[in-house]
C-alpha cells in the first residue's frame, strides 16, 4: 500500500496495526516512495533450560592428578619445580 506522508500522519495507529499484521505499507513524499513501514521480525524463541539430558559432573571439582597439575601450574616434563 503506498501512502502520502500526510494522510500517514492522520491514520499512524490503523497503518502501524496493518503493518504489524504483516502488510508492507510504501509511505510517499511528493508522491515519491521514501520509507517502508514493515513488521519486526518474528522475535528469537527463549531458551529453555535443562532441555539437554542430565551429566554426571560430580568430578569437575575433583582435584588433577599430579600430572596435570604440574602442567596446569607450567610445570611438564621439560619444566620441573
Amino acid at each position: 500500500m503506498l501512502i502520502n506522508v500526510q494522510d500517514a500522519k492522520t491514520k499512524f495507529f490503523k497503518l502501524l496495526e496493518q503493518a504489524h499484521a504483516g502488510e508492507e505499507i510504501i509511505l510517499a513524499k511528493a508522491g515519491k516512495p521514501y520509507a517502508r513501514l514493515v513488521p519486526l521480525a518474528q522475535s528469537v524463541k527463549k531458551r529453555t533450560p535443562g532441555r539437554l539430558p542430565s551429566i554426571d559432573d560430580s568430578r569437575f571439582f575433583d582435584a588433577l592428578p599430579d600430572e596435570g597439575q604440574a602442567l596446569g601450574e607450567g610445570r611438564g616434563a621439560d619444566n620441573p619445580p
